[in-house]
């Protein structure tokens, strides 16, 4: 079984030993003990990597946290109507943010060419 210190995800993920130790006070993170050390396993290596991208995704922990309950839970069909909802829902909110972003960006690259046609007339009156 392949397993890893904190220092070694945390230098993986690039993020700190207290974050990754906070993901396990919240229960999403569940190392084995050696003493007082951490040893990771594969399934913590794969939820840290789950974590990080649900949280740039915009889940909260919290969030997070309900998906990984209704994984791992026997899934009964009220729960996988709950988990269907919550990914809905998100989905949602993500194409809602992505054209926003598309909106900006064009907004962006529109202002941009104004700006660099200005340098242009004014490297020509100069």
């Amino acid at each position: 079984m392949m397993t890893f210190k904190i220092s070694e995800l945390a230098n993986e993920f690039q993020v700190t030993p207290r974050s990754i130790r906070f993901y396990e006070d919240m229960g999403l993170l569940s190392p084995k003990r050696d003493g007082v050390n951490r040893i990771y396993g594969r399934r913590d290596k794969t939820r840290l990597a789950l974590i990080l991208r649900g949280k740039r995704l915009g889940f909260s922990l919290q969030e997070i946290g309900e998906l990984f309950s209704l994984y791992d839970d026997h899934k009964s069909h009220d729960q996988l109507i709950t988990m269907i909802d919550i990914i809905e829902q998100k989905q949602q909110l993500l194409i809602h943010q992505r054209k926003d972003i598309d909106v900006t960006l064009n907004e962006l690259e529109r202002a941009k060419k104004r700006c660099q046609r200005a340098l242009i007339k004014a490297d020509i009156h100069k």
